[in-house]
């Protein structure tokens, strides 16, 4: 057999000089990749007496799992909850841009909205692979209409809903299909909640939940019956009171199922959330920190009225209100800043800032021995940094897909 070539016709690549995020540390060694794979380069010399094709010099460069957005409502204009002709064109458009803040994976995030929304919205929607066309989509993360009015937030009170007395076949009419759907936020303590979160879970989908007045009990009777997420942590639900600690306290909760994990959003942008309770969460509970963006159509547009669903919202600065109040309305940030702020705002290793963006979230959707990390035979979503964790190139399946110009860099 020829000492370069392997059993696999398909060209090697090895990455050098690059410090690759892997077992929960930055290692000082090469990146190999084949067929879109991370591969085992001990494998490949000793099985099959393989070499590289390519060799690829990364300057120094990290290399860190691709980021996975478990909650984006849109951006560029492009509002999810929107049901339009050129719904698709939108999607792939968002799908296209993230690919500059280092997402590779997302789920495309509807706010509560009627019913002939999700009919029309749902069917478009497909979940599918990465490439050079853009970010892979995961499935649907539909964010109420199952929500509280108390904590809708900037939702739509008109639309929100209560379950009826064949509750999850309300679910199912409101949403007309589950086929592309990954997560649905609601609130537990809504009446007939418990066999709706049973039905979602046995389907494989995520429950989450938020916008909602839960008390702690009522929280972990949820989380009894599948729930295993927090959306957006501390915004839209009961503050932390230290004799009910509601939502919140499933971070240090006692009552939850032996081997489950509970994760949470946290909306790292310097707005939704202080940095100190950012800190607070994080010390409580590091293992189940899942940074989202929260992002709205007007996330990389200038300031000025965008739309979130059904709602008009201005954008300040980094400011994003429902038009005429300060109601807080989804974000303007990017994963890779949120990244970059959670670190500064925690003091935390980068490591540890990384992974709440690749390997949490792939965890949350149980993806995680194919996507958000880099181990042997994931799939090679990666992301080369600089140090101050700025997004250098986007890779997916092994393909660089995006790179950040000379002149910008």
């Amino acid at each position: 057999m020829p000492s370069n070539k392997s059993v696999s016709d398909a060209p090697i690549a090895q990455f050098t000089n690059c410090r690759i995020l892997r077992d929960r540390r930055l290692q000082r060694e090469d990146l190999w990749v084949r067929e879109g794979k991370i591969l085992n380069p001990e494998k490949l010399f000793f099985d099959e007496k393989g070499s590289a094709d390519v060799q690829l010099d990364c300057k120094g460069s990290i290399i860190a799992p691709g980021f996975i957005d478990v909650q984006i409502n849109g951006g560029f204009g492009v509002d999810f909850s929107l049901a339009t002709d050129d719904f698709k064109s939108g999607i792939d458009l968002v799908s296209q841009k993230i690919l500059s803040h280092g997402v590779t994976s997302f789920c495309p995030t509807l706010v509560t909205s009627p019913p002939s929304v999700y009919h029309q919205v749902l069917p478009q929607i497909n979940v599918r692979n990465g490439g050079a066309h853009g970010a892979g989509i995961l499935g649907a993360h539909l964010e109420g209409p199952f929500i509280s009015k108390e904590k809708k937030g900037a939702h739509p009170e008109h639309c929100i809903r209560t379950f009826e007395a064949g509750a999850f076949q309300d679910l199912l009419a409101t949403y007309g299909s589950l086929d592309c759907v990954r997560i649905v936020t609601l609130a537990p303590e809504i009446k007939r909640s418990s066999e709706v979160i049973r039905e979602l879970t046995k389907r494989g989908i995520c429950v989450s939940l938020g916008h909602s007045v839960a008390n702690l009990s009522q929280a972990e009777e949820a989380v009894q019956h599948g729930a295993t997420f927090i959306t957006h942590l501390f915004n839209a639900m009961l503050p932390f009171h230290h004799r009910d600690p509601g939502i919140v306290g499933l971070l240090t909760s006692d009552k939850i199922p032996a081997g489950r994990r509970v994760f949470y959003g946290m909306i790292s942008d310097g707005i939704h959330t202080n940095p100190a309770a950012l800190r607070i969460a994080h010390r409580a509970h590091p293992s189940g920190l899942v940074l989202v963006t929260d992002a709205i159509a007007g996330m990389g547009l200038a300031p000025g009225r965008h739309t979130l669903g059904q709602q008009v919202v201005e954008i300040d600065g980094l400011n994003t209100y429902i038009a005429g109040t300060k109601t807080l309305s989804g974000s303007v940030a990017t994963m890779d800043a949120c990244v970059r702020h959670f670190l500064e705002a925690t003091g935390c290793s980068v490591e540890t800032a990384l992974e709440a963006a690749s390997l949490h979230p792939a965890q949350l959707l149980g993806i995680e021995h194919k996507k958000g990390t880099l181990d042997y035979d994931s799939d090679a979503d990666f992301l080369m940094l600089n140090d101050s964790l700025y997004v250098q190139a986007t890779y997916i399946a092994g393909e660089e897909v995006w790179r950040q110009d000379v002149l910008g860099m």
